[in-house]
């Protein structure tokens, strides 16, 4: 079915998105929010402090992660330039199975890629928690997360995340609003990590861990001698039983200690350290 200035929408859409190079390896997408700078991408799209933003008119801008959120994987930026064109964020909760779904993003260097599908469903997936998805049949690949994914009329209903079976899942426009709500905060552990399970080996066997796939420079963990390949148990009181038991326990503002248990080598062994979180921030941060 074609739709009635389909390629003005695209084109509009194409100029709201952004692509995010936090450094290193790898780079993602984001969407511009407001037209004051703010972008809105995923989490673990960016891992540092700052990022570098490459706008649709081929300008680079320099980005400050304001906050990120490990539980919903957003991240705020904040870029300072002109003529910014704002996406229109659309009500979530009014999307509905069989709508036509948009995605913009930057897959395998491909700027302003655009495909398209239909939204499958929204709600929860098994295995994936409480949180509510955006589930379309749009072909995503690395370099569309923190994409868009807009509805027929090129306003924005979710944030391009990750595939699960064949299907691109998308967080909530309304979840974002939600985030940005929320304000800056500065529980910034400065990870990269995964869900596992701990190793046969290892005393807790079967138990809930957070791998360290890498540890940002100058980041809190890497301060307290954190290593990629350490296994987050949980903290002295309770034991994490998801990602999100971790970002709980980050939250907070001003300067304070954490003391985190984990695994380290043969795992046979159960550590402990004291994590110093909000020291000498004025710019939150993810948790996590």
């Amino acid at each position: 079915m074609a739709i009635q200035g389909f390629g003005e929408i695209a084109e509009q859409l194409r100029r709201s998105t952004v692509l995010v190079q936090p450094g290193g390896r790898g780079s993602g997408s984001g969407v511009i929010w407001s037209s004051g700078g703010t972008i809105i991408t995923n989490a673990h799209v960016t891992r540092g402090s700052q990022a570098n933003v490459q706008l649709w008119d081929g300008r680079e801008v320099n980005a400050t992660v304001v906050s990120r959120d490990l539980r919903r994987d957003l991240a705020e930026l904040r870029v300072d330039a002109p003529n910014l064109m704002a996406a229109v964020a659309a009500d979530s909760s009014q999307v509905r199975p069989g709508e036509l779904a948009i995605a913009i993003g930057n897959p395998l260097g491909f700027l302003g890629a655009l495909t398209t599908g239909v939204v499958h469903a929204v709600g929860p997936l098994r295995g994936l928690g409480s949180q509510n998805w955006v589930q379309a049949d749009v072909r995503l690949a690395p370099g569309n997360s923190g994409g868009p994914l807009a509805n027929a009329a090129g306003h924005v209903i979710g944030i391009n995340t990750m595939v699960a079976g064949r299907l691109a899942l998308a967080i909530p426009s309304n979840a974002v609003s939600s985030f940005l709500s929320s304000g800056p905060s500065d529980a910034w552990l400065g990870v990269t990590l995964r869900p596992v399970r701990v190793p046969r080996n290892a005393r807790k066997e079967g138990t809930f861990g957070l791998l360290l796939l890498e540890v940002g420079p100058a980041s809190p963990a890497e301060l307290a001698s954190l290593l990629p390949g350490d296994i987050l148990l949980g903290t002295e009181e309770t034991r994490f039983k998801s990602a999100e038991d971790l970002s709980q326990a980050l939250r907070g503002n001003g300067p304070r200690l954490l003391r985190l248990e984990f695994l380290r080598g043969d795992y046979e062994r159960i550590r402990r350290v004291t994590v110093q979180l909000g020291n000498e921030r004025t710019v939150g941060s993810v948790a996590a």
